[in-house]
């Protein structure tokens, strides 16, 4: 920071006399000493006596000035604690451009590990402790990487980088999401038991969309104007790409166009909540005679993968279809499924010569 000059007396033509300074760039011009808590007034006197009591006033002021610059002096170069330099890391996130979601799990992730925390250290002990609150890998991964995203930013502010490095990622099991083989049967027990829930996994199943976000906040407007083709931006979707998806017929002719702000569903501007189909699916199952063990919503957009594999063979438009990232992705998604990438004619083969005797 820039030295503080000495404050400047300076007498008027009238007689008057001030006290001027800069702060930050800032010229400021005082005739006495309130705004710094003083009880000193130079133009109470008479003049011989005013200049001296300005010099004084300019000597009380100088004094405020140096230990206020050396408290900011101070407050810049504060070493954080672990605790606030993760607070800080929090906060800065919460002020981007995330989704509610993220912000949610972010908060919840510092809130966790904060229970953990004894004084204002982070530990390795706290660390564990809340990772290893979940048994599930899935659950300890996803903890693992927001604590991940909250310690990258709380380096910023002087947090040691590597909190993390004795905690790898678990290796979990695949949740196998069983197919349909029947999905008209399927389909016409789900339209007897909730419409609403229906159109989703008809649109889950022919569009390859995600039920839970990306048919749920669907709205007229995301459909061409004929209903043929959805599309979605990449704030829509999971891969954070733009998406067009054809709409097969036999679900176009169950749709009837509104205007395009409103949510397809609720007939208004506002979505259904994130968790409507969860609950409806959640009652669904208890009633359902033909679930599956291992059949779940998404088991829509699983059984809609296998078809197009099937009929196409084509991975490329399979990924295309299902929004994937990379084919990789898509490698992945049919190993979950189960589909056989070999068939018997592409292993090794050899003649062999068989002794019947």
């Amino acid at each position: 920071m820039k030295t503080i000059d000495y404050p400047k007396v300076t007498r008027l033509n009238s007689g008057k006399v001030y006290v001027s300074f800069k702060i930050q760039g800032k010229r400021v011009r005082v005739s006495n000493g309130k705004k710094f808590g003083l009880d000193i007034h130079p133009n109470k006197y008479d003049s011989n006596q005013s200049i001296e009591v300005a010099n004084l006033l300019a000597a009380k002021i100088y004094e405020k000035l140096i230990i206020g610059e050396d408290l900011i002096r101070k407050a810049e170069n504060k070493v954080l604690s672990n605790t606030e330099a993760l607070y800080k890391a929090l906060k800065s996130k919460l002020e981007e451009n995330h989704s509610k979601h993220h912000k949610t799990a972010l908060s919840y992730s510092f809130r966790s590990l904060s229970r953990n925390i004894k004084g204002e250290t982070i530990t390795g002990e706290a660390i564990s402790k809340t990772l290893f609150h979940f048994t599930n890998p899935t659950s300890y991964n996803t903890m693992r990487r927001y604590l991940l995203v909250l310690f990258s930013e709380a380096e910023k502010y002087g947090l040691p980088s590597g909190l993390l490095n004795n905690f790898k990622k678990r290796k979990g099991k695949a949740n196998l999401n069983k197919p349909f083989e029947d999905i008209p049967a399927i389909l016409n027990e789900l339209k007897t038991f909730n419409y609403n829930l229906y159109l989703c996994c008809l649109m889950t199943y022919g569009c390859l969309l995600r039920p839970h976000r990306e048919v749920r906040e669907l709205t007229w407007g995301d459909f061409t104007a004929d209903l043929s083709y959805i599309k979605l931006s990449g704030s829509r979707n999971k891969s954070g790409r733009n998406r067009i998806v054809p709409v097969p017929s036999y679900i176009k002719k169950l749709l009837n166009k509104g205007d395009n702000n409103l949510n397809i569903f609720t007939g208004t501007t506002k979505a259904p909540n994130p968790d409507y189909f969860k609950c409806i699916w959640g009652r669904f199952k208890k009633v359902s005679k033909l679930l599956e063990q291992g059949q779940t919503l998404y088991s829509f957009r699983h059984s809609g993968a296998i078809e197009i594999y099937k009929r196409t063979g084509s991975l490329s438009k399979l990924q295309k279809a299902m929004g994937h990232s990379s084919i990789n992705v898509s490698l992945t998604y049919l190993r979950g499924l189960e589909i056989a990438e070999l068939k018997e004619e592409d292993m090794p083969m050899v003649e062999l010569v068989l002794n019947l005797n």
